[in-house]
């Protein structure tokens, strides 16, 4: 297909801000796959794009919170590994595995996170007690988020935070610290499969993962600066925001299901 240089322009400046917002909270997709779609991709083609540049922006925002020192290897590196297999495994199943059941239960999963962030206890950028080892987490949750980031996707980034949080006990800064890197695993491993099945636009994706790479070093730079006061609010509207943009799909069963309920047909 044929993308005009001035779509492109469009593109990237999209990308930037979704890098921007994805480093604090995720959901950067949100804005970059309706801006692909809306440019003519397809659906396939918009997803695997879109790993292409949202790679860019998790791997940059990876760095940037790796050189603050807020990034513990020993145990991430198991957590990363686990979530890349995971989402491996979540791109081969895309063709099996039906996206109309992750979007009728995502959103209430999202809508639970965003009232935990909310309502539950007072979040802070000191670590508290843990509840799961790293290694447990590796070998369970990470995996498990991981292969639906490479089925669907949307709100990964906010159940990687939600476990790291309450499970592993990571105060805020560091809980976004290591959901990127989990981010960024889980979004090259499935974006490998997508280069070989020949579905990235190259120049468009290289174009939006640039940009998208200059927002996420602004928005991680400004996480850390402003920590949990900043990272908590947001988390609760891109969760919201998610979930809505999921249950306006008209195609979404759940929307559906709801219709039927009050009596909408």
């Amino acid at each position: 297909m044929e993308i005009g240089v001035e779509v492109v322009a469009a593109l990237a400046a999209v990308a930037l801000c979704a890098g921007f917002f994805d480093a604090i909270a995720g959901g950067g997709g949100l804005l970059t796959v309706p801006a692909l779609l809306l440019a003519g991709f397809d659906p396939a083609t918009a997803i695997a794009t879109n790993k292409l540049q949202g790679s860019f922006g998790t791997l940059s925002a990876t760095a940037a919170f790796a050189r603050a020192g807020r990034i513990d290897w020993r145990a991430a590196a198991p957590m990363a590994a686990a979530a890349a297999m995971g989402s491996l495994a979540g791109a081969a199943a895309v063709r099996w595995m039906p996206a109309g059941f992750f979007a009728a239960i995502v959103p209430v999963l999202l809508i639970a996170v965003a009232l935990y962030f909310w309502l539950g206890p007072k979040m802070s950028e000191d670590d508290a007690r843990r509840r799961m080892t790293a290694g447990l987490f590796a070998g369970t949750l990470a995996p498990l988020i991981g292969f639906y980031d490479g089925i669907f996707g949307p709100g990964a980034g906010s159940f990687y935070m939600v476990g790291l949080v309450t499970l592993l006990g990571l105060g805020l800064v560091r809980a976004t610290a290591h959901t990127k890197l989990l981010n960024a695993s889980s979004n090259v491993a499935s974006l490998l499969f997508f280069i070989a099945a020949g579905l990235v636009v190259w120049p468009v994706g290289l174009a939006m993962g640039l940009c998208a790479m200059v927002g996420a070093q602004l928005g991680s730079r400004l996480a850390m600066r402003k920590g949990a006061s900043l990272i908590r609010p947001l988390l609760i509207a891109v969760c919201c925001a998610t979930a809505a943009r999921l249950l306006l799909d008209p195609a979404n069963p759940l929307r559906h299901a709801i219709r039927q309920l009050i009596g909408w047909g």
